[in-house]
């Protein structure tokens, strides 16, 4: 009643760990009066202080790449059928319709020369990679996906070239990375190549996604009109 005591909530305490993994940005409700919205300046702890990843300055939060790790950058349609070539901690994101996988710094380097040696750098395969100097749309929350899920249902693709900071949608981890783990570890790297155990192989994985990207090109290209289909040869 109106005389009984409330309840006290305790407030954090400083000595409580900060979040181990990404916190969840605000929804769109979370903007009224009176609501708050977890501090960017958290996120960017984590990923700094957390994983030791170098961000850059600026909002939205974006994450260095080539320090660390490289990016894949794939159609998620052909990301979700390559994942099983990956080590279990090896590090996945979402950004719109693309997966974004983290390898070993300097593949973007090797990832034309090993096209090539492929035999499949004479076709247009839609995979790209994003090495030192680049930039990456800092995942700040987990994907609501399922890995064996069709690649993203309802999401709306980003204008332009994937990977590229201003698309539209924002970065989700799919796999994300585990704090106080040394991340080279698990990444796809070229050094693996004939190696023994679970060592993650860039080789093998680059194979699997470039299969899977000329499987989606000539799925579309059946599905286009004759008249279409002759003039894109």
């Amino acid at each position: 009643m109106f005389g009984a005591p409330r309840p006290v909530i305790a407030s954090a305490s400083p000595a409580l760990p900060l979040p181990r993994r990404p916190l969840d940005p605000p929804g769109p409700a979370a903007s009224g009066p009176g609501t708050s919205r977890p501090a960017s300046g958290q996120v960017r702890w984590w990923y700094e202080n957390e994983l030791g990843w170098p961000t850059v300055p600026g909002d939205p939060l974006r994450l260095a790449v080539g320090v660390r790790y490289d990016v894949l950058d794939i159609p998620a349609e052909a990301g979700f059928a390559a994942l099983r070539r990956l080590a279990p901690g090896s590090p996945v994101a979402l950004h719109g319709d693309r997966m974004l996988f983290l390898v070993a710094a300097g593949s973007a380097e090797e990832l034309p020369g090993l096209l090539e040696w492929l035999d499949w750098g004479a076709l247009p395969l839609d995979l790209g990679a994003i090495g030192a100097g680049g930039l990456m749309a800092a995942p700040s929350r987990p994907a609501p996906y399922e890995e064996g899920d069709a690649p993203l249902r309802g999401a709306s693709p980003p204008p332009g070239r994937p990977g590229r900071i201003g698309s539209q949608g924002a970065a989700v981890w799919l796999r994300p990375p585990e704090p106080g783990c040394e991340v080279e570890a698990s990444l796809p790297t070229l050094s693996a190549l004939g190696g023994a155990g679970d060592a993650p192989d860039l080789v093998r994985l680059v194979n699997a996604v470039a299969t899977q990207c000329h499987r989606i090109r000539l799925r579309r290209a059946c599905a286009q009109p004759p008249a279409m289909r002759a003039q894109g040869r």
